[in-house]
């Protein structure tokens, strides 16, 4: 069996005293989720999100201490991939997506996020990432 590693980041933003996150819409297949690729030989989980989410959405973006998701899924017959996400806060609104991978982006509540993203792992997550922003004692 084949094994593969993906890492990436939910993002999210302020707005107005509501959290915001973004998603994206995957060219491929048109699928939304969160900003993620695979891991480069040499990289720590961490810089490869830190690359991941710059590369697909021009945002450079810090990582938040204390919150790790991991999914594992096997996306093909003798493949099995985990994929790693952390969660960042976005110092900008402005996104500049990478047009070969990525079809579209979206900031939007918990709410919107939870009904446009395609897989129940993805919604596991969102829902993960809310909880801990929640134990940081803020509004959601």
């Amino acid at each position: 069996m084949k094994y593969e590693k993906s890492c990436g980041a939910v993002v999210y933003k302020e707005d107005n005293g509501r959290y915001e996150f973004l998603i994206i819409s995957h060219k491929s297949d048109g699928h939304w989720g969160f900003p993620k690729g695979h891991v480069e030989q040499g990289e720590t989980e961490e810089e490869t999100a830190l690359r991941e989410v710059y590369e697909e959405t021009g945002l450079q973006v810090e990582l938040l201490p204390g919150f790790i998701s991991r999914e594992q899924y096997s996306p093909k017959e003798d493949v099995m991939k985990e994929v790693v996400f952390f969660i960042s806060k976005a110092n900008s609104s402005v996104v500049n997506i990478q047009l070969c991978e990525v079809r579209e982006y979206k900031w939007a509540s918990y709410e919107e996020s939870e009904n446009l993203l395609a897989y129940k792992s993805s919604k596991k997550t969102l829902k993960e990432a809310c909880d801990f922003l929640k134990s940081l004692k803020t509004i959601v």
